[in-house]
């Protein structure tokens, strides 16, 4: 009996690395500036990441045409569902981040950002991709289907 699972395309780790790297900046300057409507188009940017399976991520476009035609090829490939899910929970902070900063709710809206940006630091500077170890985490205590 053959599986029609068909595997991911693998993905150059790197290029999430350096998404995680401008998204630092991007929150940064959230956080200096407070600004709702730069949170706001953070979010965009992992809505288009997180449903798009990363092909339409903007950070990973400007990864794929100006930094990775310098880099020499990556030593391993990775699945990319973790990094998927990793934008999904990025997605989830900033956009409850932003509803709270429109609202007015700035602290509310600066502990969001704050968590969003010490995951995408542990990320850019240490290659610790939080949300893809939580998605490990939750697909290893998954239960396990057995074939029929």
């Amino acid at each position: 009996m053959s599986s029609s699972a068909v595997a991911p395309p693998f993905i150059d780790p790197r290029g999430p690395r350096f998404g995680a790297a401008v998204t630092t900046v991007v929150l940064i300057v959230v956080l200096a500036t407070g600004s709702a409507w730069l949170l706001a188009a953070q979010t965009l940017v992992f809505a288009l990441s997180a449903f798009s399976g990363l092909r339409l991520s903007p950070y990973g476009r400007l990864y794929r045409r100006l930094v990775r035609p310098r880099l020499g090829p990556p030593s391993e490939l990775e699945n990319p569902a973790p990094p998927i899910f990793a934008q999904f929970v990025g997605l989830g902070f900033a956009l409850l981040g932003t509803v709270a900063y429109l609202l007015g709710w700035d602290a509310v809206g600066i502990a969001l950002t704050s968590c969003a940006l010490a995951a995408a630091f542990l990320n850019a500077a240490f290659d610790f991709c939080l949300g893809c170890e939580i998605y490990l985490l939750a697909h290893r205590a998954a239960p396990r289907r057995r074939p029929a």
